[in-house]
């Protein structure tokens, strides 16, 4: 296998996948490749993805590889440090298990292919349970710790948006989230709820010609033109007040306000709609499984549990929305309608003189037509 063209090089693949233009060969370092970013990259239209890690290292059955492959993505896996030195934008080629840059030889490759991909995650299903063990372990415990917090209330500022008896809809970056945004345009359209964008799922709410009410997260996944948009700004910040996304707003001079908070920004965000008195809160592309949570790096969930103890009795999860109805319409079906449609104006024909003259006009004219 030979592979030729311009490499995209990013540390981040969340952050790459901004800068990726169809046929472009993408290089990233991300250990056990997860669903998400494997979609991303499929949407980017790549031509090939140049891993400097190991895309599937069998500690859990990550899914991102096997996408990757089943788009007929080609992935090449376990490339080193050194490709991450590749100038960004400067022509690669990469030749069965060897990658070659503008000044020569960069690194060796392991093409990963489908029957081994599928081998590799069966074999992480049989041996993940010390990853279970663990991600159980630590979610009890840091549940223990932050019980306290999820229990009462938490300080907010005074926010621009109301959300008092109304509906909220939070969009994460989550599997199918821009599916599933679509997949419930017509709610959107009818409630007129509020839209809370969560990092990379203001993009998501922008893609598909919604402005989001608000912006919650680190801000270090969505695009310049999400920060420009109008919405209104929340920052979350560790609880030791270390808030890393503040500096892109301020450099930006983009206003915002700022909220401590242990977990996840979705996790805030269903917090912040449950405290404001939200009627109903509908959520899309959220993370509510342990694959979902060792995909994103994390090691518990411990938040994500407690909040949606405390949301559940206003929470819709509409995740997956878009593969539980699918509005598939078969050529059979399009002619049964047609076929009823024509029964009624047929008989209708041969009851009236008149439209009986008008059915042998018409059958004259398409003869002409057809040469007939």
């Amino acid at each position: 296998m030979e592979v030729k063209g311009i490499a995209r090089v990013g540390a981040k693949t969340k952050e790459l996948v901004h800068r990726l233009r169809p046929g472009d060969i993408a290089i990233i370092d991300h250990r056990d490749l997860d669903e998400v970013a494997a979609d991303s990259l499929v949407a980017a239209k790549v031509k090939a993805v140049v891993n400097a890690a190991d895309s599937i290292s069998g500690r859990y059955p990550c899914q991102g590889p096997l996408l990757l492959l089943k788009h007929a993505v080609p992935l090449f896996d376990q490339a080193g440090a050194a490709v991450m030195s590749i100038p960004d934008g400067t022509s690669i080629v990469i030749k069965e298990n060897e990658l070659f840059g503008p000044h020569g030889w960069v690194a060796n490759v392991v093409p990963r292919l489908l029957p081994e991909v599928q081998a590799a995650m069966a074999d992480a299903r049989r041996h993940w349970e010390p990853a279970v063990l663990e991600f159980v372990d630590n979610t009890l415990a840091y549940a223990e710790q932050e019980k306290q917090y999820f229990v009462g209330d938490i300080a907010l500022p005074e926010l621009e948006t109301q959300m008092r008896d109304r509906q909220v809809l939070v969009v994460v970056r989550g599997l199918n989230y821009r599916e599933d945004l679509q997949a419930i345009s017509s709610y959107i359209r009818e409630m007129q709820p509020v839209l809370i964008g969560v990092d990379g799922g203001a993009d998501a709410l922008l893609e598909q010609g919604y402005r989001p009410d608000i912006i919650i997260g680190d801000m270090d996944s969505i695009t310049d033109k999400a920060l420009d948009c109008g919405a209104e700004m929340i920052v979350h910040a560790y609880m030791d007040g270390r808030a890393p996304g503040a500096g892109r707003l301020d450099d930006k001079h983009v206003a915002y306000k700022l909220i401590r908070a242990p977990g996840t920004s979705e996790d805030l965000a269903l917090v912040i709609a449950y405290q404001l008195g939200a009627q109903l809160i509908v959520a899309v592309g959220t993370h509510s499984n342990i694959v979902d949570f060792l995909e994103k790096g994390r090691p518990g969930m411990a938040s994500t549990f407690l909040v949606r103890l405390k949301v559940g009795s206003l929470l819709v999860d509409a995740k997956g929305v878009s593969r539980l109805y699918q509005n598939r319409r078969q050529r059979s079906y399009f002619l049964h309608v047609v076929i009823a449609a024509l029964v009624p104006i047929t008989l209708i024909g041969l009851l009236s003189n008149d439209m009986r003259q008008l059915l042998r006009l018409l059958i004259l004219s398409v003869r002409v037509s057809l040469g007939f």
